[in-house]
């Protein structure tokens, strides 16, 4: 289901921090399916997929990121080498309208790979830019659809400022993201995990 080639090919942006976008990650002929499995999430935060009831469909499609292939285009993209490293997959299905604040991700993370699974995506909020600074949103140097099966991969580094405009409603997104250690996917598998017991026991 993955778009090898494409991942393959797709260019990588040095500045401001290595990065790239591609359009179409998911086959023409899959699209539509796995956005009908995405699982109903209508609110906010991340979830772990292994928490989720997902289609097998929905999951082999996320544990295709896990196949030696796809860890060396990655690390050979980024210049890190992925092998062995753990990897973990979570969900979003709602953005709040705080949600997409100007952030780094944790010196924990490696390689960050957001999945995208909307419909032709129109408002004008809700597209990921890449920043130059942690303090203006408007300078940016790339505005990114979250359209039908679009990517956006980054190397974690101190300045790999992103986030999007105020948004709320529907946004789905898989985010993929190889860590360090196997004890820090324990830790942030925990966290994601009483953060959606809190959610549900709140809601």
């Amino acid at each position: 289901m993955l778009n090898i080639p494409g991942l393959a090919s797709a260019a990588v942006k040095a500045a401001p921090f290595p990065h790239f976008y591609l359009e179409r990650s998911v086959s023409p002929e899959h699209i539509q399916d796995l956005i009908a499995d995405f699982p109903q999430l209508d609110q906010g935060g991340s979830f772990n997929i292994r928490d989720v009831e997902t289609s097998a469909r929905f999951r082999q499609f996320v544990e295709q990121f896990e196949s030696e292939e796809v860890r060396q285009i990655l690390g050979e993209k980024f210049a890190v080498d992925l092998q062995g490293k753990p990897m973990m997959a979570t969900l979003r299905g709602y953005s709040r309208a705080k949600d997409g604040r100007i952030h780094t991700d944790s010196k924990t993370k490696l390689i960050t790979v957001l999945v995208y699974l909307n419909e032709d995506w129109q408002p004008q909020s809700g597209r990921l830019r890449i920043l130059r600074s942690g303090t203006d949103m408007d300078d940016y140097t790339d505005e990114l659809l979250p359209g039908p099966s679009s990517m956006v991969a980054f190397k974690v580094t101190d300045d790999c400022w992103h986030g999007y405009p105020s948004f709320e409603g529907k946004r789905q997104s898989i985010q993929i993201n190889f860590l360090t250690g196997e004890g820090v996917r324990a830790k942030h598998q925990f966290f994601h995990k009483l953060s959606a017991k809190l959610k549900a026991l709140f809601r």
